[in-house]
C-alpha cells in the first residue's frame, strides 16, 4: 500500500490550538483544490465530525491502544486518493496511558513514528519568548525516531515577540512553520467534555471558513506540502479485529442526543453487507420495525433529558421491539435504557425503563479512559468470554446498576472497574465507546 504524504499535527498539552490548526489547514488545503484525507490520533469521537465538515471527507479514529498494526493500516488505508493526509494528535505529544495495548501506549508519536509523518508542533507561547525554544527542541530530540517537521507559534502578542521566539527557534535550530497572532475570537465553544458537536455549531462552515484564512496568512503552507511524507506500511487486512455487523440491518439512533460512533465501524459494517437507517429520538421519529437490532450511541441525553422524556412515540416503539429483538447502548445510549436519568438541577426524567440503571449529573463523577471489556455470558451481540477494546467518557454517577453485569470491565492498568454495563434479556448496554476486538 501506498500512502499519499501525510503530516501530523500535535502540541506539547491540551488547548495550545492544535484543533484550529487542523481545521483551518484542512479547509486552506482543500481551498486549494486538494483532496485531504483527516484523522484523529486517539479515541476523541468530537473533532472527526469537524474535521469532516472542513475537509468534506470522513474523518477517522486511529489508536494504538485499542487497535493493532494491521488494522491502523486498513484504516489508513481509506487515505487512498487522497492528496495528502493530515492527522491531528491527542492531548500532548507524547501522552499514553502507562501499560501497552494492542500496539503502543495510545500516544499520537506513535501514529507519528509507524506511518512516517512529520510532526507539525503547534506552541502556545502566551508568557514567553526564546524559552519556547527549549520547548521545541524537547520535542524534537526526545524521540530519535520520530519525524519533526517544525512548529507553528500560536498566541503572539506582537511582532516583537515573534522576533524574539524566532530567535530562539533559529538558535535552536527549529523550523518556524507559521506564526498565528493573538485572536480570542476563533475559539471553538467548549462545554465539559470538550468541543461542542459540530451539528450544534451556530455557523460552523463560516468559522472554518475564518480558520481556514487565517492560516493561510499566517502559515507556509507551500512548506508544509513539501515536508509531508509517509512510509507505506505493508500488512494484511485485519478485519478480524472489528466487530462483525451486529444486525444486516442497524436502526441507528442519531441527533444531538445520540451523535458518537465510531467512522471506523460504520464504515466496516456496511462492506460486509449490513444497511443502517437513522432514526431520531429527539424527533420522536420510529425507528424502523424491519431492523435487525436498535442501536444508542453515545451522545449527550443529559442535555436534552426532557425531551427524551416525552419522545412517547419513539420510546413506545423501541420497547415493543425489544420484546423480540436485541437493543443496545453506548454510554448516552445506555443511560437512556434504564429507568430513570437525573439531570444537573436535580430533576428525575423517566428514561426507557428496559435496563435498572439510574444516573445523576447533580453530582457529577468524572470517568475517563481506556477499558478492556470481556463478555461473561452469550448474548445476541456478545458471546461469552469474548474480548473488546474501547474508551469510556463521561461524568454521569451510577445510582442504580440492578440487571446483571454484561462485562469484566478493566482499565488500561488492568484495574477493574465498576461500569461493567447490563444485560436484561435482549436488552444490553455500556459505559465503554466499542473501538475494536482484543481477542
Amino acid at each position: 500500500m501506498i500512502l499519499p504524504p501525510g503530516l501530523l499535527i500535535s502540541a506539547p498539552n491540551s488547548g495550545a490550538g492544535k484543533t484550529t490548526v487542523m481545521l483551518g489547514l484542512l479547509r486552506a488545503m482543500r481551498d486549494r483544490s486538494l483532496n485531504v484525507q483527516p484523522f484523529k490520533s486517539g479515541p476523541d469521537y468530537i473533532d472527526p465530525a469537524f474535521h469532516l465538515a472542513a475537509a468534506s471527507r470522513t474523518s477517522y479514529n486511529i489508536d494504538s491502544w485499542a487497535m493493532d498494526k494491521q488494522l491502523l493500516t486498513e484504516i489508513v488505508g481509506n487515505a487512498d486518493g487522497a492528496d495528502i493526509i493530515l492527522t491531528e494528535g491527542s492531548m500532548g505529544l507524547f501522552d499514553g496511558v502507562a501499560q501497552p495495548g494492542a500496539f503502543g501506549h495510545g500516544s499520537s508519536a506513535e501514529m507519528s513514528e509507524y506511518f512516517g509523518w512529520p510532526v507539525v508542533l503547534v506552541l502556545d507561547i502566551g508568557g514567553q519568548a526564546q524559552s519556547a525554544a527549549a520547548t521545541a527542541l524537547g520535542f524534537a530530540h526526545f524521540n530519535k525516531h520520530l519525524p519533526f517537521a517544525g512548529v507553528i507559534l500560536n498566541r503572539v502578542a506582537s511582532p516583537r515577540h515573534e522576533r524574539l521566539t524566532r530567535l530562539g527557534m533559529e538558535q535552536a535550530g527549529i523550523e518556524v512553520l507559521g506564526v498565528l497572532p493573538r485572536r480570542k475570537d476563533l475559539a471553538i465553544p467548549e462545554r465539559h467534555l470538550g468541543l461542542i458537536q459540530a451539528v450544534e455549531h451556530p455557523d460552523l462552515d463560516k468559522a472554518i471558513a475564518d480558520y481556514a484564512s487565517f492560516l493561510a496568512e499566517n502559515v507556509n503552507i507551500d512548506r508544509l506540502i513539501q515536508l509531508a511524507q509517509s512510509n507505506a506500511q505493508k500488512h494484511p487486512p485485519s478485519t478480524r479485529a472489528l466487530p462483525p455487523p451486529p444486525g444486516q440491518h442497524i436502526a441507528l439512533a442519531r441527533d444531538q442526543a445520540f451523535s458518537f460512533t465510531y467512522p471506523h465501524l460504520l464504515s466496516h459494517w456496511r462492506a460486509q453487507g449490513a444497511q443502517v437507517s437513522y432514526f431520531s429520538p429527539l424527533a420522536n421519529e420510529l425507528p424502523d420495525n424491519t431492523a435487525d437490532i436498535i442501536w444508542l450511541p453515545g451522545g449527550y441525553p443529559e442535555l436534552h433529558a426532557e425531551q427524551l422524556s416525552a419522545a412517547d412515540k419513539c420510546f413506545a416503539a423501541i420497547k415493543t421491539f425489544a420484546q423480540s429483538k436485541p437493543v443496545h447502548g453506548e454510554c448516552g445510549g445506555y443511560m437512556a435504557l434504564g429507568e430513570a436519568l437525573i439531570d444537573s438541577d436535580g430533576k428525575t426524567h423517566q428514561m426507557l425503563g428496559l435496563l435498572g440503571l439510574i444516573t445523576s449529573y447533580q453530582n457529577r463523577k468524572f470517568h475517563l479512559g481506556y477499558r478492556q471489556a470481556s463478555a461473561l455470558s452469550n448474548t445476541g451481540l456478545f458471546d461469552k468470554e469474548s474480548t473488546w477494546r474501547g474508551h469510556e467518557f463521561h461524568y454521569s454517577q451510577i445510582l442504580a446498576q440492578p440487571d446483571d453485569a454484561l462485562f469484566s470491565v478493566v482499565d488500561a492498568s488492568g484495574d477493574k472497574v465498576q461500569e461493567t454495563g447490563s444485560v436484561r434479556g435482549q436488552v444490553t448496554g455500556t459505559f465503554f465507546h466499542m473501538i475494536a476486538k482484543a481477542d
